[in-house]
């Protein structure tokens, strides 16, 4: 099936997540770090060669610091990021390792995984080159004109979900707003990763890439549409959720409870 390179995007400024103390791949979940729950899926894997952590400059030195027994005990490269998301996967692209033939790309703070959908993922790509993970939307849909006004929000104790947050917790939100329109959800899906290339098609998708584009471009799978590949859809679960705010890490803290134990890391947990 071929080796697989695991790119783990860490880069982003994390400014929805609301902490000033952590970027959310680097915030405790259940007392790890959210991406080392993340690489721990990867490692071990026979059909993995290397994994590579993206993090911002300015987080570095830092990351090198804290995690180096996790890093250099499971050979994990560290790559300095760009500016967007896809300048830093850009980045990495240079630190693939030849002997991989393939690049996963899975965001480092989307860690509930089952190994089932890696391996489903994996298969698919190594078959057609591009594959994906998503789920259909069941969700109404409607266009939204927002007010330009952005509130914070801190926890309501009457409410049951709340009970579960801690006093501290305080959440952004972009504001209120009108509904425009219903759109038709027949079809759409919410898009996921891992998302899984060839490295050929993957290195000549981006070596073409617009950069003027870098901000519009919000997962890979985007940049394969646009230079005209296919790419197939592997059907995953709500579950495979990505912590964007203080409220999706308690969650995902309830999740990893009920998900099935991962591959046994090499990390020093």
């Amino acid at each position: 099936m071929g080796k697989f390179c695991v790119i783990l995007p860490a880069a982003g400024k994390s400014s929805r997540f609301g902490d000033l103390n952590y970027k959310k791949p680097f915030a405790p979940l259940n007392n790890r770090a959210v991406w080392l729950w993340t690489a721990q899926y990867f490692l071990n894997r026979k059909d993995v060669a290397q994994i590579i952590l993206v993090v911002s400059p300015e987080d570095y030195d830092s990351v090198i610091r804290k995690f180096q027994a996790d890093i250099s005990i499971n050979e994990i490269t560290v790559v300095k990021g760009g500016q967007e998301r896809s300048d830093s996967i850009e980045n990495a692209i240079s630190h693939i390792s030849p002997e991989c033939d393939f690049v996963c790309v899975h965001d480092a703070a989307r860690p509930c995984l089952l190994p089932e959908w890696i391996d489903r993922v994996f298969q698919t790509a190594s078959k057609t080159g591009a594959a994906i993970l998503a789920t259909p939307l069941t969700d109404t849909i409607k266009r939204v004109e927002t007010f330009n006004t952005k509130t914070t929000r801190k926890a309501d104790k009457s409410s049951l979900l709340d009970n579960l947050i801690p006093d501290v917790f305080e959440e952004n939100f972009s504001g209120d707003g009108k509904v425009v329109q219903s759109l038709n959800r027949d079809g759409i899906w919410r898009v996921q990763t891992p998302q899984v290339f060839r490295r050929d098609w993957f290195e000549q998708v981006y070596a073409s890439r617009s950069h003027s584009d870098s901000a519009r471009t919000t997962d890979d799978s985007m940049l394969f549409e646009e230079a005209g590949f296919s790419v197939n859809v592997i059907e995953s679960s709500s579950l495979n959720i990505k912590i964007t705010t203080q409220t999706d890490l308690k969650l995902a803290e309830a999740i990893l409870k009920i998900l099935p134990p991962s591959r046994k890391s090499g990390f020093s947990f």
